[in-house]
This record gives C-alpha cells, structure tokens and sequence, in this order.
C-alpha cells in the first residue's frame, strides 16, 4: 500500500461513489509528507490535517483510552472526589485567578480580531454554573456497574450490567464551561477527549493546569482519564474523530460545522451525537390568545442559542395577531438594547407595516454593526434557514392556511428540533404532538428546551432528529446517559448443558 504524500493541483479525488472533485492550488502547496487527507463522502470536502496536528490529537485520545482501560476499577467515590476537587479548585479565588487572567487574555485577543465574545467571557455567572454543575455530577449515583435486569435460570443466572460506554470525544465551540459539561460522562465509567475552539484554548489550558488536572490527581482517577487535545487548529476536531479509540463523537457548535464533524466521525465507523444546528419554531393556532403569544415570543428571544425562536407561521385565521408577534420580537430587541430583524413570505407580506421594508436599522452582525432593511422578503423554501445572529433578534414570519400545514413545513424543512403550539385547545396540542417530528414539543416559549433547565440534570448537548430520531435515547445528552450494557453469567450446577 502507498502513502500520499503529496497532491498537485487539479488532482481528482472520488467522493460518495460516484462523484469527484479536485484538489484546489493552495491546498496542494500546503500538503506535506505526514499529512492526512480526508475525504468528506457526503459533501466532497478535502480537509487537510497536518501531520504535528494529527500527532497532538493521536496522543490525547492515546491517554484517554488508556485511562479507560483503568476505569473498571475506580470507585464511585473517586468520581465523586475528583468533582468535588475540580469544584474547590475552580470557587477558589487562588487558583481561579490564574484562570481568570487566561480567560481576560482570550477576550482580548478575540477582541481585536474582530470577533464576538459574547459566549468567550468566563463571567461569575458562568464560573458558578460551573461550580453547581460538577457539585451535581458529586451528588449523582455512579451508574457503572448497577444491574438493570436479572433473569434466572435453573442452576444459572444472568445479569444485564451498566458498564462505560469508552472513550468519548467532545468538540465545542469557545465556551470556557465545557469543561464541566464534558466530565459528566466519568460518572457513567467513561473517559473524555475534546477539543475547544482556539478562541478559547488559553482558557481551557489554564483551567487544565490549575484546577483539573490537580483534581485528577487529588481523587486517584487515571491521569488522561480527561484530556486536552492541545492545538488551536480546525484540523485537531477532524484528526479527532477520525480517531477510531472513540466510542462517541459529540459537537456542538455552529451547524455547517458540526455537520461535517459528524460526516467525519460517521465514515470512520464512529456513532454521533450532534448539537449544532437548531432554531425553534412556533405555531400560532386558532384560539391563541395576544398576551399569552407576545410573552412567549419575547422570551423565546432574549438570546441566541440553539432553542431560540427562529420561525413563526401564523394561521390564515388569526393573522390579526402578526402585530402582537411584532410586539414581543421588539420587545426582545429592547431589551438587548439593539433593532431587530424579520425575514417575511409573500403570504406574510401583507400583515407586516410597510415602512419595515424601507426602513434601515443598525443590527449587530459578528463583523460589527450593520445598517440593514428592518424586514425583507424571504421565499417559502427557506424557512428553516437558521439565522445566528449576535444581538439583534432575527426572526421569520410566515402565514398557513392551518396548523397542519405548518406542522408539514416544520416536518420538510427544519432541523426538526424544538416546535411550540399556543392555542389552548387540548385535542390541537394532542394532535400537533401525535404529528410534528420533533423531539422537543411545548406550548409555551421554546427557551425551555435545555437539560439543567428542564429536567435539573448537568447537559452535554441537546440533539435534533436532522439525521433521524435517536435510538433508545432522548434529545437531551447527559453524562449518566452515555453508556452500554455487558451481560454476566452466573452458574451454580455444574451439569447446566445445552
């Protein structure tokens, strides 16, 4: 077998069976012998990975599945000592203040690049939702080794047992809190390797050095029992999850990217869980009442996360309340003290004030401000296009001939993710969640959809049903939902045959 070792410009490459594309002239030049190429089969995507990257990521997810293979044999109360340690580490103001300083350097850096820090600043909110999420991960059961089913036989027994489910490898986007997300899977017996975005990676080395791995070490839990994949590098995310030692690959981030995570990791054999794209949907039924929807559609858009609200149909019948939905997108926009955005259909044209279309407002886009049309016309095939705004509320408004008809372009064209009925009438709720094909179904504002919001557990990710709903799991991702089931044998007669 021959290694590549170089590409030439033009150079065809198959992709998906059938098809090929051809290797651009800058990434021919920056090949080198050593680097990796890999082959996007869904897309036709060339992603190159240096051969220093490749070696950074080997390595870490090398320690962490070393470290599992120690797992067995450490106790629930290490796991428990280790987040307790970790929690200590990170409240006291000694060591955080190293933490701190990394994190104010980040920003910084971020900052004068042009970049959006509103996700990047380690903020005493943030370091507290921290603290309480590791406290509750301490305050958890270990699961590993529980038996979940036992069935007897005569002279013989056997016992379904939770066990860890391997090596599990995380990739985010710069939020500094990733980290206690991320260790939540040690409770069900698992290890952890991730890589965070470079926005963040002083961060994250700091929170390393001064509080985890201290805690590692202090409980007794095997040293890359969580690893660092140390490399600023796009290329350390691919590396990773074409890294065959993962038993699971989780994303989150923004949706182009975290779908082609997700292709990689697939093609290399490994199961996914994705938390990338997003944008909740509401519907406003028959009997909604004006009130209740301007609420709902304010608190659906205090800030831009995966269950923000992203599309509303209204419909045919009640259209008289497409102002009150105006209402609540301006209340939202005012209380982040920017404009707002609305993408209209030709159906929702009409009941949208005309000035909205000619008038300029300033919005707060990740290049900077932006003077834009308040509202503009979008056509009925791009619904579900999910707008990551930064400050400014966006939103698009259309109107149906029936809840039905809505529930339909949800099932068609969106991520199908987190979908929303206000109307008060209980067999319309019954029958929206009998047909929507989403995971994530209220009656209410869509900002509940979150896993320490909703159910009080610590949340790795919430997934969308964009590649097919989940086996044997729901949407919301935990670490003490992340594991497998071995099967033990017990025998007591020794004349037990077949």
């Amino acid at each position: 077998m021959t290694q590549l070792d170089r590409l030439t410009p033009d150079m065809p490459i198959p992709f998906g069976g059938n098809q090929v594309t051809y290797v651009p002239e800058d990434l021919a030049a920056a090949f080198e012998p050593g680097d990796r190429l890999v082959v996007v089969q869904d897309t036709g995507d060339l992603l190159h990975i240096p051969s220093a990257v490749w070696s950074v990521s080997t390595h870490a997810v090398a320690r962490a599945a070393a470290a599992f293979s120690s797992m067995g044999t450490v106790t629930g109360s290490q796991i428990t000592a280790f987040y307790n340690e970790f929690a200590t580490r990170l409240g006291d103001d000694n060591s955080f203040h190293r933490i701190q300083a990394a994190n104010d350097a980040d920003v910084a850096a971020a900052r004068a690049r042009g970049k959006s820090t509103t996700r990047l600043v380690l903020s005493d909110s943030m370091r507290a939702d921290m603290i309480k999420g590791l406290e509750g991960w301490a305050e958890t059961s270990s699961l590993s080794g529980t038996t979940v089913e036992e069935v007897a036989h005569e002279g013989w027994s056997v016992s379904l047992v939770k066990a860890g489910l391997g090596v599990v490898g995380f990739v985010f986007e710069g939020r500094p809190n990733v980290f206690a997300d991320a260790t939540g899977v040690l409770r069900a017996g698992n290890t952890v390797v991730f890589r965070i975005g470079s926005d963040a990676l002083g961060t994250a080395r700091a929170i390393v050095e001064h509080a985890l791995d201290p805690a590692i070490e202090a409980s007794g839990l095997p040293a890359g029992a969580v690893s660092l994949v140390d490399s600023p590098s796009r290329a350390a995310g691919w590396a990773m999850f074409s890294n065959p030692l993962l038993a699971l690959a989780v994303a989150r981030g923004s949706g182009a990217a975290v779908g082609q995570l997700g292709s990689v990791a697939r093609q290399a054999g490994t199961p996914v869980s994705l938390h990338g794209t997003g944008g909740a949907w509401i519907v406003v039924g028959p009997d909604a009442e004006a009130d209740y929807l301007r609420g709902v559609v304010q608190h659906s858009l205090d800030r831009k996360v995966c269950n923000t609200l992203n599309t509303i149909c209204v419909v045919a019948e009640r259209t008289d309340l497409v102002p009150t939905v105006l209402e609540g997108l301006e209340a939202a926009a005012k209380g982040l003290g920017t404009n707002s955005k609305l993408h209209v259909t030709e159906a929702a044209r009409p009941f949208v004030p005309a000035d909205w279309f000619t008038t300029d407002v300033i919005i707060d886009r990740p290049t900077g401000d932006v003077s834009e049309p308040k509202a503009v016309t979008i056509s009925d095939d791009h619904l579900g296009w999910e707008w990551e705004w930064e400050q400014s509320p966006e939103l698009t408004i259309t109107v149906v001939d029936s809840i039905a008809d809505a529930v339909t372009l949800f099932n068609s064209q969106s991520p199908r993710f987190a979908a929303s009925l206000i109307d008060p009438d209980q067999d319309r709720q019954d029958r929206f969640f009998a047909s929507i094909d989403s995971p994530f179904v209220g009656d209410g504002f869509t900002r509940w959809v979150d896993g320490q919001y909703a159910l009080n557990r610590p949340e790795l990710g919430l997934s969308n049903w964009q590649f097919g709903r989940l086996f044997a799991r729901g949407g919301v991702l935990s670490g003490d939902s992340v594991f497998t089931v071995r099967t033990r044998a017990t025998q007591t007669d020794p004349d037990v045959h077949r």
